[in-house]
């Protein structure tokens, strides 16, 4: 009898080491899962430009999230209030917390321009989520006008740039402060991103450059002068440079991805994005930059830009 007893101990004891054994393996498994995704490389993924119509159209039985338009915060930088759209992704939740990309609209749009009810970036942003080439994040539409509201119908070409380059302060001053405050958003550069195109890629390029302590993520899509000096548009207000020289960026302050891109076709602002990228490769600053063929400088080409940003960002 005590044999069997001990042996029925020794068997009870035996499983339990086992069980042990494979919890330990389980958490070793998620642990190396968890190390994959935090070693995922951006750059070492390959950037596409034939992106398939349908992610650019509103698809029965796809989640588009939720838009929150004409949303109200005060910039003390513009000394008014100002406006965004905010897309909350499929399956919000707010009890969870999730990153944030910033979109700054070209010369002449607003922060309608691009995240709107059926606008090419809300339509593609569900698209990709429903086939996983995203993750959830909460994206803001910036509207790069920083200026008085009551004197923007009446300013010149030189004037608007000026109220254009204050959205570089307004975001990061007052605008982070109230998506942090209204929507559950995780803190931190490696949380936030900041994209633009034309004027807003500048303005992009600026405001990430600026705010390097702030932003991980940094996409400037065919921008135009006026980032730092250029030979083009001297004289004018296109010309008048951001910066005299790109902020260098610090081991712990080193854009996560870097994204240029310009298409074959722009009639205006190839040789300045080639112009940037030289300079970053001056200064030993990882970033890519794609020279697209058969693209102008549209929101076809926008598209395919985004779909590749926003599949890289976050991951």
């Amino acid at each position: 009898m005590k044999r069997r007893v001990l042996a029925i101990i020794l068997f009870m004891l035996a499983v339990m080491m086992c069980a042990c054994s494979n919890t330990q393996n389980t958490s070793t498994d998620n642990d190396a899962i968890t190390q994959a995704k935090s070693d995922y490389n951006p750059y070492k993924e390959e950037n596409i430009y034939d992106i398939d119509s349908s992610f650019f159209s509103r698809n029965d039985g796809t989640d588009y999230g939720t838009l929150d338009t004409d949303v109200e915060y005060f910039s003390t930088v513009a000394g008014d209030k100002k406006y965004v759209n905010v897309l909350l992704p499929p399956e919000y939740d707010d009890e969870k917390e999730y990153p944030v990309m910033y979109m700054i609209h070209g010369w002449g749009a607003d922060y309608k321009a691009h995240l709107s009810d059926g606008s090419y970036l809300h339509l593609l942003y569900g698209n990709m989520y429903k086939k996983g080439l995203v993750v959830p994040m909460i994206i803001v539409s910036v509207d790069m006008y920083s200026g008085l509201q009551s004197e923007k119908e009446n300013l010149n070409g030189e004037q608007m740039r000026a109220a254009y380059d204050k959205t570089v302060d307004d975001i990061a001053l007052d605008l982070m402060p109230f998506i942090e405050e209204k929507y559950p958003v995780k803190n931190g550069r490696k949380f936030s991103a900041v994209a633009g195109v034309s004027e807003g890629g500048a303005k992009s390029l600026c405001t990430g450059f600026k705010w390097l302590d702030k932003f991980g993520y940094i996409a400037g899509i065919a921008p135009d002068t006026g980032v730092i000096p250029t030979q083009w548009h001297k004289g004018t207000y296109w010309n008048i440079p951001y910066f005299e020289e790109l902020p260098t960026p610090t081991k712990d302050n080193m854009p996560i991805y870097l994204y240029l891109a310009v298409g074959s076709e722009d009639p205006w602002n190839i040789k300045c994005t080639h112009y940037y990228s030289e300079v970053l490769d001056d200064m030993n600053i990882p970033h890519t930059m794609d020279y697209v063929e058969g693209f102008g400088h549209d929101s076809d080409f926008w598209g395919e830009c985004m779909y590749n940003f926003m599949h890289k960002v976050f991951r």
